[in-house]
This record gives structure tokens, sequence and C-alpha cells, in this order.
């Protein structure tokens, strides 16, 4: 039998304590955070079905929920919106990615909702389903940008049209003499130690040199970045930069070790070799994304991976609030969200051992395996409320204080 506090203190054993206190308190917060902070336990505790098995490999994100689509900048400077996060993605069958988001569709429901709506929850799962296998049974991979967009994804996009950079700044930033420092508050950034300092500065340096143009990359600030749920105690640091010009044109930068997904094992078919776990994330997400975001870069610092990234005003989330029924704007927003997910597995078919356009296509034709997957996310959605008790029960009792 799994002992899942023990499960959860080995994930987060040599992270950042102080990080590591945050991410426990997230996980007692409510069962979705606790959802997104346990992929590892999620992929445990998943049954070995043959609808994981005998589903088409694709390159999936791996850690798929609600809260991994959102909005960014594309290398062509255009803003779209898709999936955002890839940490855990891999080459594995593609049920993986629908049981889990449908999984936090029903996990969400439940938080805002109560037991009182569960068939909220799976009419929800069915629509995201239906889409995901429209989209596939459709063949084309197609994206969403602003002129494509519609409901609450379009309201977002256009909100982002106002958006200034020295605003984004001054919400992570403070000034001093009109210089910009990263802001200290506990929520977003750490203090960082001199001997980080000195090493994430030496990196950018050299990075800076292979670079067009290094003074954009003149360090002002360093910090330890408080972010996500799944990854926090990992190295993570945002790094101010010059950018074009202080203060208004600096840049803010998010350096975050990489680590080996949470799918290596049985559920996952034997992997292409990558050189680091950093060039892994970056190259899916390459694959997957319509447009690859602006300025992603798989780096080593030492004998460990990084991604290094800009951080956008660009980048944002749509607020989701079941409010015990379902809207038409929350029944687009899940369908748009199935689809993005059968058009990433589409875009990157046929790459290092994916499956072929084809095989999605017919895949996404059939009908007995979506019936199957629906049963399979209401258990997994069940088991997650039951490890979130355990969980909460055991935080409530002291077994994940943290101490340096």
């Amino acid at each position: 039998m799994l002992d899942i506090i023990q499960s959860i203190h080995d994930h987060n054993a040599d992270r950042d304590l102080e990080r590591v206190a945050i991410k426990y308190a997230h996980l007692r917060k409510d069962a979705f955070s606790f959802l997104r902070g346990t992929c590892h336990l999620f992929y445990e505790r998943l049954p070995r079905e043959r609808v994981f098995r005998d589903a088409p490999l694709a390159w999936i994100c791996g850690d798929l929920h609600l809260e991994n689509f959102g909005s960014y900048k594309g290398d062509n400077r255009l803003v779209y919106f898709d999936l955002n996060d890839f940490d855990e993605a891999l080459l594995a069958p593609c049920t993986l990615d629908i049981v889990r988001f449908i999984t936090s569709l029903m996990v969400g429901v439940h938080e805002q909702a109560g037991d009182a709506t569960q068939t909220l929850g799976q009419t929800l799962g069915q629509y995201f389903l239906d889409a995901y296998a429209a989209a596939l049974a459709g063949g084309k991979a197609r994206w969403i940008e602003r002129d494509t967009a519609m409901g609450m994804v379009r309201e977002l996009l256009d909100g982002l049209r106002h958006r200034r950079r020295a605003d984004f700044l001054d919400t992570r930033t403070e000034k001093r003499r009109k210089i910009r420092h990263i802001r200290l508050d506990g929520r977003k950034a750490l203090p960082s130690t001199e001997e980080q300092r000195v090493q994430i500065g030496t990196f950018m340096a050299h990075f800076a040199e292979a670079q067009p143009n290094p003074d954009f990359f003149k360090v002002l600030d360093i910090a330890r970045r408080i972010a996500g749920i799944g990854s926090l105690g990992l190295d993570r640091y945002i790094i101010l930069v010059e950018g074009k010009g202080s203060p208004d044109g600096n840049y803010l930068l998010d350096l975050k070790q990489s680590i080996a997904s949470s799918l290596v094992g049985d559920l996952a078919p034997k992997q292409p070799v990558w050189h680091h776990e950093a060039e892994r994330i970056v190259d899916i997400q390459r694959h997957a994304q319509a447009i690859p975001m602006a300025f992603l870069n798989a780096v080593t610092l030492g004998k460990n991976a990084y991604v290094l990234r800009s951080l956008q005003p660009s980048e944002d989330r749509v607020s989701v609030s079941f409010k015990h029924r379902i809207t038409p704007e929350l029944e687009q927003l899940v369908q748009d969200m199935g689809a993005l997910v059968a058009w990433g597995h589409l875009r990157s078919s046929g790459r290092l051992g994916a499956a072929t356009v084809d095989d999605f296509i017919a895949f996404g034709e059939k009908k007995k395996w979506q019936q199957k997957l629906m049963a399979q996310a209401e258990g997994c959605c069940e088991q997650v409320l039951e490890d979130w008790a355990t969980f909460s029960q055991a935080y409530d009792n002291g077994a994940f204080s943290v101490s340096g």
C-alpha cells in the first residue's frame, strides 16, 4: 500500500526548505492545489488500464490541469493562448493528458460547488473530451490568438492590449533613486544569498557574451522566485536585467531548475536521449505550441540544467468560477482547452516516436476509449480527495513541519 506521506516527503527532499514550507501550505489549502502540487503522486496512484497503455503516443504536457493554460507572447511578437507549462512533458500515451485534465475539472468543481453538483464536473469533462476527440478527428493543428479567440479567452487577450511593461515592472520591483530592485515580498520573491548572486551573475555574464546584444542582459538584481506549486523548492530565480534601458525598459527573467518528469517509468516508453532535462522541456514546448514562447532557452549552470525565459506583461490566465452551473462562456473555455490539447498532440505527431496524424484521426473517431477514460477520471477525483484529506490531517498534526 502506498504511503502518500512518505511519497510526498521523498519527492521534496533536497529542496530549498523555505519554499518547501510554502509548498506544503499550498497543498493544505484545498484539494485542487494538492492535485497541482503532487503530479508524481497522481501517476503513482493511476491504475495501469488499457485505456492508457493502448492509446497513441504523443508529446504530452504531463501535468495538464486548468491552471496550465494561459497567454504569452510568441517569438513572432503576437500573443497566443495555449498550454504553457511543460516541466513534466514526455512521450507517452495521449490519454494521460486527458485523464489528468478531466480530474482537475472534477476536483475544481468539488472545491467550488461541492458534492451536490457532481454532474457539473462530469458534464464539463465530457465537453472537454468531445472537443479533444473532434479536434483529433479533424486532423489539422490550429491555434488561438486574439483574432480567433472567443468568450473568456477573447476577453483575456483583448485586455492585454493595455498592459505596459512599466506597469508590469512596478508589480514586481520597486524604484530607489530611479533604479529598480526586485521587491522581496515573501509572496513572489525571497532574498538570494551572496553565493547565489555571484553564481547567477557569473552565468548571466557568460550567457550575455553569446548574445547579439550583451548589454541587454546586464544584471541589476537577483532573487529567489516563488511561483507555481509543484516546482516550489527547486532552484529558481527571478533576474532583473537592463533590457532596453532603465528604469522602464528593464526586463525580468525566470531561471528555473529542470528535473526528470514524474512520468518516467512504466507509463512512458523509452525516450529520446536528451543532453539534459531542460533540453527535453524546451524541445517539447517548441514542438507542441503553435508559436514558441519568445526568449525560451535551455541552459546549464554547474551540474544542473535550467530553463531560462523572460517574464512577460502578456502572461496571464483565465479566472475560472463554476458557480453551481455551466455558462456558455465556461463551456466555450473548456472546449477551447480540449481543442488546444489535441492540436498540440497533432502538431508534434510523427516526431521521435509519436503517433502519426492518421493514427490520431482514427483514435479521435473511436468512442469506446472515451467512456472508459471518463470513468477513470471519476475514480482519480475520488482518490485525490481522499489523499488530500490524509495529507491535511498529517499536516495539521505537524508531519510536514519544515526546519532548517
